[in-house]
């Protein structure tokens, strides 16, 4: 990402403005706008090169990594609203890649997994916001994770988006950030969040 103090164009009066230090609330958000944008590009080239956008690929891994999950979980988990993935789920099953059973101890909730075609996609890949965000972390000490991992849960929590900590979606407290994650119970809690998942 290009400092702001390289940005081009800019009138001699607006360079010096450009120089002063922004503060850590705005140089923060300027590093979050920088980290949105970024996933808005991946998630674009996603879809027209892998055929899933970054929101339906992160679906199809999690559904693949809990076979059964109800919508419930699955949207407490992504901290949307169950509805904002009504639609998700209803595009990727269309598309072959989910399958939708019946859960046989409560009859109006549906059970996810993966079909042979999601099972097929369900691979680490090049060129997703997964890769990405697997060489940044490789990159980090996992103190530096462990820190900015307690960074995004306490804005995402401001944000009126932490239900549960993304490390542990089961809210388990001895669940540690490094440890596979355990399948989380079908519970159909709801999220807070009303952000769009795609």
């Amino acid at each position: 990402m290009k400092p702001i103090d390289e940005a081009g164009d800019l009138s001699p009066a607006d360079k010096n403005k450009e120089q002063q230090p922004l503060g850590e609330v705005l140089e923060f958000m300027r590093l979050l706008w920088a980290v949105d944008h970024g996933l808005q590009s991946t998630s674009k080239r996603m879809e027209s090169t892998l055929g899933l956008t970054g929101p339906q690929r992160l679906v199809l891994r999690l559904v693949g990594r809990f076979p059964g999950i109800t919508a419930g979980r699955l949207a407490q988990i992504l901290h949307v609203h169950p509805s904002t993935l009504t639609g998700v789920l209803k595009r990727m099953e269309k598309r072959g890649l989910l399958e939708r059973k019946s859960d046989p101890l409560d009859g109006r909730k549906a059970l996810f997994a993966l079909t042979e075609s999601g099972r097929a996609l369900d691979v680490p890949a090049t060129g997703t916001v997964e890769a990405a965000v697997q060489r940044a972390l490789a990159r980090l000490p996992r103190a530096r994770l462990a820190a900015a991992q307690e960074v995004l849960a306490t804005l995402a929590e401001e944000l009126g988006s932490g239900d549960a900590p993304l490390d542990n979606p089961t809210g388990n407290s001895s669940h540690r950030a490094d440890e596979e994650l355990p399948v989380p119970p079908d519970g159909e809690g709801s999220a807070s969040s009303k952000s769009a998942t795609r």
